[in-house]
């Protein structure tokens, strides 16, 4: 009975503290706000206001000679959803709007285009984009390359002159995103900054506001133990990520059509496991700041922009320098976003997803053993 009794009483101290913590999260309308409406403000931004999909491009085309071969061109330009198309015969008509941005792209169609369109060496035409938005000028000058190939061999079969076949035919295949929609893949993306902004940056908060009012001076005059301060604290907000984890698949899923393929065992696994490295990282902020201010913006700086930044999310880590390649090992949400990535489009691909959540564990134990280290000495 002796040795069962202090087991007894651990366990009774450890509900009474997560009880006592879940209803301070339910007292506590920022909780609830950041928990419920931010995720879907979230989501609703990278769904609808982010996106990387092509645009229809404000171009113009400067015809210097009219031909029926102009003509063709710039029907086969206007009959095209990519661009939106101005004409003129001069392109000091237009030179003005480029330079103002209000023109992605200026096609140039030189007199002697007609005389010139089917040799060897190519027509006359010329395309002037704004280098000051790189991305934008070379989907314009791609795009009008294209449409120049796709134009040259419809004017050839209509002439009664077969068009020169390739060397290569191309055949492209789409994998896991067929749609090739950026909405796809930003959408799951944004579920990891969702469980940081929950884990990290609310943990923070609202643990150094107890350290300001003095209540954790309070708890730590019990006889609480280390393990049961860290898992009565964490509970009640694990289970809030969790729930705005399902909250945003839920939402990604049935409003933004974005596919799932696979598995909920592993999406809930890899979820907890990215909850535990950012409500460890949250507590371990609260512990060292104690101040509401300085605990935000250190949840920023330490969890949201690295998350932002370094997770594959929205910038490439393979077109970063070394440096901030190798800085992106250090950072959780870079393994929990390819979870995400590859649980939605691609299914349970395991030679992708063991190491992440490999990743995700070690980050965890780590991040937790930080954190119970700073805790008793702040205890002490």
């Amino acid at each position: 009975m002796k040795d069962r009794e202090p087991l007894a009483l651990r366990w009774r101290r450890l509900t009474g503290l997560i009880v006592k913590e879940s209803r301070q999260v339910l007292r506590d309308p920022s909780s609830v706000l950041i928990a419920g409406v931010m995720p879907l403000l979230l989501l609703f931004l990278f769904g609808y206001g982010v996106t990387f999909d092509p645009r229809q491009l404000d171009v113009a085309l400067v015809v210097e000679q009219q031909s029926s071969e102009t003509a063709s061109f710039q029907a086969s330009l206007e009959n095209s959803t990519l661009f939106e198309v101005e004409t003129g015969p001069d392109r000091r008509l237009f030179e003005r709007a480029l330079t103002l941005g209000e023109l992605d792209g200026l096609i140039v169609l030189q007199a002697d285009f007609a005389e010139k369109a089917f040799r060897a060496e190519g027509a006359p035409i010329q395309v002037i984009v704004d280098g000051g938005d790189p991305n934008t000028a070379y989907l314009v000058s791609g795009y009008v390359e294209l449409l120049w190939a796709n134009w040259l061999e419809q004017e050839w079969i209509s002439r009664g002159r077969p068009a020169l076949a390739p060397s290569v035919q191309l055949e492209p295949q789409v994998w896991f995103n067929p749609e090739i929609s950026s909405r796809n893949y930003l959408v799951p993306g944004s579920i990891a900054i969702i469980l940081t902004t929950i884990g990290a940056l609310l943990t923070a908060l609202v643990v150094a506001r107890e350290w300001e009012r003095g209540t954790m001076e309070a708890l730590l005059a019990t006889p609480v133990g280390i393990l049961e301060l860290l898992i009565g604290k964490l509970v009640p907000y694990f289970l809030l990520g969790l729930g705005s984890m399902a909250l945003a698949v839920i939402t990604a899923v049935l409003l933004f059509g974005v596919p799932f393929r696979g598995s909920l065992a592993v999406l809930i696994l890899s979820s907890s496991l990215f909850m535990l490295c950012s409500l460890g990282q949250g507590l371990l902020i609260s512990t060292l700041t104690r101040n509401q201010l300085v605990a935000a913006q250190t949840s920023v700086l330490t969890a949201f922009l690295p998350a932002f930044y370094f997770s594959n999310f929205v910038f490439e880590i393979d077109s970063m320098p070394l440096a901030l390649r190798l800085i992106s090992y250090g950072v959780p949400a870079r393994y929990y976003v390819s979870t995400l990535q590859t649980e939605f489009l691609a299914g349970d691909v395991w030679s992708v997803i063991v190491p992440d959540l490999i990743g995700l564990g070690v980050f965890a134990l780590i991040i937790f053993a930080l954190t119970a280290l700073t805790t008793r000495t702040r205890l002490e």
